[in-house]
């Protein structure tokens, strides 16, 4: 199964990054946002990736192209051009890096991708969430329901400390948890190829509007439950928190060895 990654946003509330590269090139201890998202589901034995290109694309195909360049050692000789590498290739991934437009929008962006997996299922997500799902077990809750579409629901976490009061006395305090109730669009989606049939057609389709409010409705769509962490990256805010986890001896999201 191939993974689609949505990539091709403008970024604009992380403008200060966003300015001179996508979004999903913010680094996270020096990684990519991407990079991240990617091992994810490398992890779990999906090595192959859709990834649907608009604003600064070529940056990414740069990051990649380049790839090897940027961490092997290697020895060059000047005189005829010939590159020796040190080592073996760290990662065996295959990358489709398309391009989808400029002013596309999600919705649109979301057919090209299903239409260059062609008839297989694939996954998707966003080029700016991390989390610690258990891809496998998302893919069994997929195939058992059989329906054209899986999301995956998480809890957003909280902006501010969680306070258990007894009158004005506080029992408990928890900074930042994540939230007790409600559910929201976490990403991570598995499509059937079925799915295109909801997708109108023009650029400015968006996936979260009619698209998946169509399969809503149709009863074509189930949720996957994920209560482990998740974290979007919409604000530098999220950047900084992401950095200050990534330092952390265990980062919630990272899975992979």
């Amino acid at each position: 199964m191939k993974v689609g990654i949505l990539a091709g946003g403008l970024g604009t509330r992380l403008a200060q990054e966003t300015s001179v590269k996508p979004k999903p090139m913010v680094e996270i201890g020096g990684y990519p946002v991407l990079w991240h998202i990617m091992n994810i589901y490398a992890n779990a034995g999906y090595k192959e990736f859709m990834v649907a290109l608009g604003y600064k694309g070529f940056l990414i195909k740069d990051y990649f192209v380049n790839y090897r360049k940027r961490t092997q050692s290697l020895s060059i000789d000047l005189g005829n051009g010939d590159v020796d590498w040190h080592g073996k290739e760290e990662l065996d991934w295959k990358i489709h890096l398309l391009e989808t437009g400029l002013q596309t929008q999600t919705g649109a962006r979301v057919r090209k991708l299903a239409e260059f997996a062609g008839k297989e299922a694939f996954m998707l997500t966003y080029g700016d969430g991390v989390c610690n799902l258990d891809v496998g077990k998302l893919v069994e809750f997929h195939k058992s329901h059989g329906k054209l579409a899986t999301i995956t629901a998480v809890r957003p976490p909280a902006r501010f400390g969680n306070l258990s009061l007894d009158g004005p006395s506080v029992t408990a305090f928890k900074e930042k948890p994540q939230i007790g109730e409600g559910w929201i669009n976490g990403g991570f989606f598995i499509l059937e190829p079925g799915i295109v049939d909801y997708i109108d057609e023009g650029e400015d389709v968006i996936w979260e509007q009619k698209p998946l409010e169509r399969l809503a409705a149709d009863g074509q769509l189930h949720a996957y439950f994920h209560d482990g962490f998740w974290q979007c990256m919409d604000t530098l805010r999220d950047v900084r928190l992401l950095n200050q986890l990534w330092q952390d001896e265990n980062p919630p999201w990272k899975v992979w060895t």
